[in-house]
């Protein structure tokens, strides 16, 4: 069904200050939660944008990649599309010559066993639709895989941690080298005599159309939401792990529409909270404001229990202990509002959290 996205006005900076000072903000705490914040998600041509969007371009060849799959496997399609799965991970791995050349120029790398998977014919692959188009989707049911996975695509193939509470994460920006060939192979069939001279001045055109080769695509985990067990939300084990795969799928296809729509994706609790208000909606029928608290580590307001994904967003710099007191303070009243008055992703959206939290 279609939707329109309705105009809503950027709120000015004087007023997104005067909600903050509705929950205390002043001085310091009060310029640091203004610059965490930011203003709401808005676009100027609002009135014109109608869901669900046409899907963009890299949807074309991640529908190619899922017919192969289904011929050859989901693994060895990637492998052979995706240059980082041809290396393993390693410190140091970003700055080898051998990786440069192949993720920066698209060289292909030398042979090798590259990223080894603990259960690649358990790997499972789909075009997902959504609201802003169908976007690639990626499960992968082992933990082990799912760290490897993340950390090739998205740090560049080097060790770094992975939280327990991350279950899934959108790859934005990706160069997509097999789809840089494909338009090679096109140009040179249509130029047979340009040469590699000639490619060189059409790659140079091509370069500033991002929307040509870099792709956006779903890593996708199994297992429990947030790392929350059943017992804290009251289910069957079983009937929490479905929940737990519907969250998560709506979560990250929450933070592609803000993204494709507003163009901002960011790494804050307003992201959050419209990204889980979308998943826990889309699973369970409506927004359950203790679930949000729950996976934030808020059950216990004013009391934090570590381990939440709270910590994950405090925010560079990290806001002050005063600062980041009162924001908890207001995700947790904008949480009760959602809860109690339902809304809309684009509406939670294009709202300020302080504003979400104040309510009427």
């Amino acid at each position: 069904m279609s939707a329109t996205l309705p105009a809503r006005p950027l709120e000015a900076a004087a007023e997104l200050r005067d909600a903050w000072r509705a929950h205390g903000a002043a001085g310091g705490v009060l310029d640091e939660l203004e610059a965490y914040s930011g203003r709401p998600f808005a676009r100027e041509d609002a009135e014109g944008v109608t869901f669900p969007l046409e899907d963009e371009p890299f949807a074309a060849a991640w529908s190619g990649y899922v017919r192969e799959a289904g011929e050859r496997g989901v693994w060895p399609t990637l492998r052979d599309r995706l240059v980082q799965l041809r290396f393993p991970i390693a410190a140091g791995m970003s700055e080898r010559p051998e990786y440069l050349a192949a993720t920066r120029r698209g060289i292909p790398p030398p042979a090798g066993p590259g990223l080894v998977l603990n259960a690649p014919d358990e790997l499972r692959l789909w075009l997902h639709p959504t609201p802003a188009g169908r976007i690639g989707v990626l499960r992968v049911p082992d933990r082990g895989d799912f760290e490897s996975l993340v950390r090739a695509l998205t740090a560049r193939n080097e060790p770094r941690p992975v939280a327990a509470s991350m279950g899934a994460c959108i790859v934005s920006g990706y160069n997509n080298w097999d789809r840089v060939a494909a338009l090679r192979h096109a140009w040179e069939r249509a130029h047979p005599r340009a040469g590699e001279a000639g490619w060189r001045a059409e790659f140079q055109s091509i370069m500033p159309r991002k929307e040509l080769y870099q792709d956006r695509f779903i890593l996708l985990s199994e297992g429990y939401y947030s790392a929350t067990p059943p017992g804290a939300l009251g289910l069957d084990p079983g009937e929490w792990l479905r929940i737990s795969g519907v969250i998560r799928l709506e979560h990250e296809c929450a933070h592609y529409l803000t993204r494709r729509v507003f163009g901002s994706m960011r790494n804050s609790l307003h992201d959050e909270l419209i990204a889980d208000h979308a998943g826990i909606t889309a699973a369970v029928g409506s927004f359950r404001g203790e679930w949000f608290l729950r996976f934030l580590g808020l059950e216990a307001h004013p009391r934090y229990r570590p381990g939440g994904r709270l910590e994950n967003y405090r925010g560079t710099p990290p806001l002050s202990d005063a600062a980041f007191q009162l924001l908890q303070a207001v995700v947790v009243r904008a949480s009760d509002r959602l809860a109690a008055e339902p809304a809309a992703l684009i509406t939670i959206a294009s709202t300020s959290l302080p504003e979400l939290a104040r309510g009427g």
